[in-house]
């Protein structure tokens, strides 16, 4: 697997939401996406990132860009997400890790000296043209959403 570089083309994809069906980056044309991922629904530094980007939604709307929250969380644990935090962004079930994968952020991590694979936490910034603006990798939960809004606006 290469990793993915600013200009080059976003890889698209089509996955399933808690909210608004299906969502395509090739549907996303025209506007800016947040395309974020986090390992898992209801955990601290998620569901701070996840209420955070909420947070800022209407600030990120006035840039032309969308929200999009990728984990490998089911639909159905999405939605449950969505109501017990209230948020409001797009949020992609990824089981089968396409996204996931084709992002380059299934990595081998260790804790308690454990070596295991799972989701790092990454942002994307594709620009309108659905190529990628900016990446940012093994991100910090806290003040992440005000970082990018304020890379978005620089």
């Amino acid at each position: 697997m290469t990793e993915l570089k600013i200009g080059q083309a976003a890889p698209d994809f089509s996955l399933e939401t808690d909210s608004t069906g299906t969502f395509s980056l090739a549907d996303a044309k025209g506007k800016k996406v947040v395309l974020f991922f986090y390992p898992k629904d209801d955990t601290s530094g998620c569901t701070i990132e996840n209420i955070d980007f909420t947070a800022l939604k209407d600030e990120f709307a006035a840039k032309n860009t969308i929200l999009v929250g990728v984990s490998a969380d089911s639909v159905k644990k999405h939605a449950n997400f969505r109501k017990k935090h209230d948020l409001d962004v797009i949020l992609v079930s990824d089981p089968d890790k396409q996204a996931i994968e084709a992002y380059g952020v299934w990595v081998e991590k260790k804790m308690y000296g454990k070596t295991y694979f799972g989701i790092e936490r990454a942002t994307y910034l594709i620009d309108e043209d659905g190529k990628i603006g900016h990446i940012w990798r093994k991100v910090r939960a806290k003040g992440h959403a005000q970082a990018v809004l304020d890379h978005i606006s620089a």
